[in-house]
């Protein structure tokens, strides 16, 4: 018996560690997505040609951190078995690129 409790056990710390790597990888995708939205913003307030530059430049690198981050996530996701994205696009959706 106590070889199958073991084995529950690891089983069950398995199972935590995916789910603490996969909600890791959709907190970094927040905050990379919460960036991109801020920079937006920016972009669409701001008037100053030589600041729009600047933030525009700011903008794409915070947008291919969002790119890298959904693709970390998505590969989070299929390396537990979950196949469709679909949520993922819904509630992380890609920031447009963005021009001067």
């Amino acid at each position: 018996m106590k070889r199958q409790e073991a084995f529950a056990r690891l089983q069950e710390e398995i199972l935590r560690e995916k789910a603490a790597v996969l909600g890791r990888a959709g907190e970094r995708l927040e905050a990379a997505l919460e960036e991109a939205r801020a920079l937006a913003h920016a972009l669409d307030t701001d008037a100053d040609p030589a600041r729009r530059g600047a933030l525009l430049r700011e903008y794409e690198t915070a947008r291919r951190r969002v790119v890298a981050a959904r693709e970390m996530l998505i590969i989070q996701r299929e390396a537990i078995g979950l196949r469709h994205h679909r949520d993922v696009d819904r509630q992380f959706p890609e920031p447009p690129p963005r021009r001067a």
